[in-house]
C-alpha cells in the first residue's frame, strides 16, 4: 500500500463502481477476454448523485458571470419569545422546527415547490455536500439536532432553521445580481413574516444571536473571481481598501478559509444603522469597481505576457488531464489557471459552467458522496484526479 500523504489544506473527510461480467457460453474453445460493462443502475444512481449535487449558482450565467460567479443575500430571523437555538433547549428546538413545518402547511400557494429535509436524518457525508454546495453553514453540518433545511426544487432559495439563528434566509443566484436576490429573499421573508412574530426591537431592529446581525439581519455576499489581481501584485491593496468601506473578503467557504486561486467571497459587515437597500447597494457598488480593476489587470496580462498566460492555461489543463493525484487546493487552483485561459479567449471548448461545478464536485463531501463511502486523504485524491478527468473535455 502506498503511503498516505498528509496535506495542511486537507477538509475533513462514496459505493464503488459495480461491474458484471459478461460470460459466454462454456462450449466455446477459446476462453474469451472478459467484458466489463457499467452496471446500468448504478449509472442511473450516479447520474442522479450529481444532478443532487449541481445547483443553479455553478452554471456561469447571469450579469458579469465571467468575475461574478454567485451572489447571495441572506436574512437572519427568530421567532418573538423563543430563545436563540445556541441557548433553547431540545424541546424549544424541535418547537421551532414544528412551526417552521406548520407555515409550509398552512401556506401552500407560497411553499408548494419547498421541501422541509430534517437535517439530523442526513449522512454526515450528505451534510458535508450541502455546506460544499452553499446551502448550509458548517455549524449547521455539526450541531443539527432539530436543524432543518427548506429548499426550493431549484435551489435558488434555501431557509436554514435552527442554525444560530431560529431562521436564515437564503437567495442563491448565478452572477452579479444582488438586486434580484435582495426581492427574493425579501418576498420569502414576508411570507414566513405572515405567520410569525418576529423578534423586533423598534430602536435595534432585528434581534439576533449574534450581534454583528442585529439590525436589518441582512448579509450580502458575492463570490468573486479575481486572478489578474492577484498576478499583477494588486490585489492586497485593493483588498485592503475593501476592508475600509465596512465590507469583508473570506475564502470561498467563508470564516477561517483563505483566497485560492484568485477565489474569494466579499460581503457586508455593518447590519445595524443602514437599510437593507444602502447594505446591498453599498456592496454592489465595490463589487463594480472590482470588476473594472480585474479587467484592466486582465487587459495588461494580455498586453504583457500573453504568451505565459496561454502557456499557464495550458500546462494546468495537461496536468488536470493526466495526473493520478490531486490535492483540494492544487485543484482549485489549476481550474483557476484554466478559467482565465478561457476567459482571456487563449483556451477553446471548456465551458465556464463544468469549471464552476468542478469547484465544488472536488471537495471531500461530494466526491465521498458520488463514491458512496468515506475516503482517506490519499483515496480523495485519486478520486479528485478521476473525476476532473471525467468531466474536463
Amino acid at each position: 500500500m502506498p503511503e498516505e500523504k498528509k496535506h495542511p489544506d486537507r477538509d475533513q473527510q462514496d459505493q464503488s463502481e459495480s461491474f458484471f461480467r459478461d460470460d459466454t457460453s462454456a462450449e466455446t474453445a477459446t476462453p474469451p477476454p472478459l467484458v466489463r460493462e457499467p452496471d446500468k443502475q448504478a449509472a442511473e444512481s450516479e447520474k442522479k448523485k450529481l444532478e443532487e449535487i449541481t445547483s443553479k449558482w455553478m452554471e456561469g450565467s447571469g450579469p458579469e458571470a465571467e468575475i461574478v460567479i454567485s451572489s447571495r443575500i441572506r436574512l437572519a430571523r427568530n421567532i418573538n419569545g423563543f430563545p436563540f437555538p445556541p441557548l433553547a433547549s431540545d424541546e424549544q428546538r424541535q418547537k421551532v422546527l414544528s412551526i417552521a413545518q406548520k407555515v409550509l402547511e398552512e401556506q401552500k400557494e407560497h411553499f408548494s415547490d419547498m421541501q422541509m429535509i430534517n437535517i439530523n436524518n442526513l449522512s454526515p457525508v450528505y451534510r458535508q455536500v450541502l455546506v460544499e454546495k452553499h446551502l448550509i453553514s458548517p455549524l449547521q453540518a455539526r450541531e443539527n439536532l432539530a436543524g432543518g433545511l427548506i429548499i426550493r426544487a431549484d435551489e435558488v432559495i434555501s431557509i436554514m432553521v435552527n442554525e444560530e439563528d431560529h431562521f436564515r434566509i437564503q437567495c442563491l443566484l448565478p452572477g452579479l445580481q444582488l438586486g434580484r436576490g435582495w426581492e427574493e429573499a425579501s418576498r420569502y421573508d414576508d411570507y414566513l413574516e405572515h405567520s410569525i412574530d418576529y423578534a423586533f426591537h423598534d430602536e435595534l431592529g432585528y434581534l439576533t444571536a449574534c450581534p454583528t446581525n442585529v439590525g436589518t439581519g441582512l448579509r450580502a455576499s458575492v463570490m468573486l473571481y479575481l486572478p489578474a489581481l492577484v498576478l499583477t501584485g494588486q490585489i492586497n491593496h485593493i483588498l485592503s481598501a475593501v476592508n475600509q468601506v465596512g465590507l469583508v473578503v473570506r475564502g470561498i467557504y467563508g470564516e477561517g478559509t483563505e483566497m485560492v486561486g484568485g477565489l474569494c467571497q466579499v460581503s457586508n459587515q455593518i447590519t445595524l444603522g443602514q437599510s437593507e437597500e444602502e447594505i446591498w447597494h453599498n456592496l454592489y457598488s465595490v463589487t463594480r469597481q472590482l470588476i473594472n480593476q480585474e479587467r484592466k489587470g486582465r487587459q495588461q496580462l494580455l498586453n504583457e505576457q500573453r504568451d505565459k498566460l496561454a502557456d499557464r492555461a495550458g500546462r494546468a489543463y495537461g496536468i488536470l488531464k493526466h495526473a493520478r493525484l490531486l490535492s483540494s487546493q492544487e485543484a482549485m487552483q489549476l481550474i483557476s489557471d484554466i478559467r482565465l485561459g478561457v476567459d482571456l479567449g487563449l483556451l477553446h471548448d471548456v465551458p465556464v459552467g463544468i469549471l464552476n461545478k468542478l469547484l465544488v464536485l472536488t471537495r471531500p463531501g461530494c466526491l465521498q458522496y458520488l463514491k458512496g463511502r468515506n475516503l482517506s486523504p490519499y483515496e480523495r485524491d485519486l478520486e479528485r484526479a478521476v473525476r476532473i478527468k471525467q468531466f474536463l473535455p
